[in-house]
């Protein structure tokens, strides 16, 4: 039955619609992977553990003509999670794409897909290879996007108008909500998210604080990175209710059943939103069907990339739904997801860490500014927008392997 079925998993990956922008022929001669570490000083919290340090996987393609793209691979967890993911690019993926021919994007990423699928059953690593493959997918749209002289946005079908997109500052940590919603503020941001999920003391604390902090017209939302089962969702979502917030975020696990989904969003007095971390067509039809969440997030840079994420933001935006893109990484994973935001529209915001991070400026250059009314603005440079310089963040960097040939 479907109420039995788990939302977060799906055989079927990637969209075989032929719904998507032309991007034009393939043919890559090389893939570059840089791995980055930049270390913090304060952790990044979650309720399921913490982030000692920010690192990055960074993917370059370069054509027979010279023309190149940038992806990125997400790659938070677990601690050894960026040195895995870019030996798996390195060693597994980049030599099936070298020389190949493909007709435009999508078919390489589908055929890339198809090539190791045994090894992903076999392993067990579809959630690896789905976050490589997304990160290839988003280098080989920005190298179209160049080629075509336009901005990725526009290559994807945003109105050429729209040059800027609503903002949040996203992952505040519980203990200095407060300073942290006066401090984006003063950046310009009037929406924030805070984390959640480290008991119920701990928890109203920091709602306390935030809403003493915030203006009139100022809006919160929270994320539990999916802490509680469903007895326990159900009593923080009646009891954070006070704090008036948009959204709760993955209140239970991605892979919980789909009943207790019903039962939670049917007694929720917060819309719930998630996507994060559902992987696959059939993960976010169930998502959408189903009617457990009102707020949709995918993360492009965990699957799908651009070729997976575009149909299902477009099918978010038709079914009522809110489109919020995830993202919580480095530059260039943040500049593909404000290009699919504004190509697809809609009243969706852009997720931007708030956590300290020298990877996001200096892996996206020049860094776009928020605008006068809290929205993020979108490069009007052909592709993302932006390129990493590789020079100002070389400290940082601990890896780097390039595959050639074709």
């Amino acid at each position: 039955m479907l109420a039995d079925q788990p939302l977060a998993i799906s055989d079927t990956l990637l969209p075989q619609t032929s719904d998507l922008p032309l991007s034009g022929p393939v043919r890559i001669r090389r893939v570059d992977t840089y791995v980055h570490r930049a270390p913090i000083a304060r952790p990044v919290l979650t309720s399921f553990g913490e982030m000692r340090d920010r690192p990055a996987v960074l993917i370059r393609v370069e054509d027979h003509d010279g023309a190149h793209g940038w992806g990125e691979v997400w790659c938070n967890y677990p601690a050894c999670g960026a040195e895995h993911r870019a030996r798996l690019l390195d060693s597994v993926i980049a030599p099936r794409l070298i020389g190949a021919r493909y007709d435009n994007v999508p078919e390489a990423t589908r055929d890339l897909e198809a090539s190791v699928r045994v090894l992903a059953i076999q392993t067990a690593e579809w959630g690896p290879l789905a976050q490589v493959l997304a990160g290839l997918d988003i280098a080989l749209w920005d190298l179209s996007a160049r080629r075509a002289n336009t901005p990725l946005a526009r290559l994807l079908g945003a109105s050429g108008s729209r040059i800027s997109v609503p903002a949040y500052a996203s992952g505040i940590n519980p203990e200095d909500a407060a300073q942290t919603i006066r401090a984006f503020r003063q950046a310009g941001y009037g929406a924030f998210k805070i984390k959640v999920g480290f008991g119920l003391e701990r928890d109203t604390r920091a709602l306390s604080a935030a809403r003493d902090e915030l203006s009139a017209g100022e809006r919160l939302m929270i994320d539990a990175n999916q802490a509680w089962n469903l007895d326990t969702a159900l009593e923080m979502s009646r009891v954070l209710a006070e704090f008036s917030p948009q959204w709760l975020e993955e209140p239970m696990t991605a892979d919980t059943g789909l009943a207790d989904w019903h039962r939670l969003a049917a007694d929720s007095p917060i819309p719930i939103a998630g996507g994060e971390n559902l992987r696959g067509v059939e993960a976010f039809s169930r998502a959408m069907d189903s009617g457990v969440m009102q707020v949709i997030q995918p993360d492009m840079c965990k699957w799908g990339g651009v070729t997976g994420c575009l149909p299902v933001a477009r099918a978010i935006r038709a079914s009522g739904k809110l489109y919020c893109p995830h993202f919580l990484g480095a530059g260039i994973g943040l500049m593909a997801s404000a290009q699919l935001l504004a190509a697809v529209g809609g009243d969706g915001l852009l997720e931007v860490d708030s956590n300290p991070n020298p990877l996001r400026q200096s892996l996206a250059t020049p860094f776009p500014e928020l605008d006068g009314n809290g929205c993020f603005t979108i490069p009007q440079q052909p592709g993302l927008g932006v390129e990493p310089d590789l020079n100002a963040s070389r400290q940082w960097q601990v890896a780097h392997y390039h595959c050639t040939g074709g």
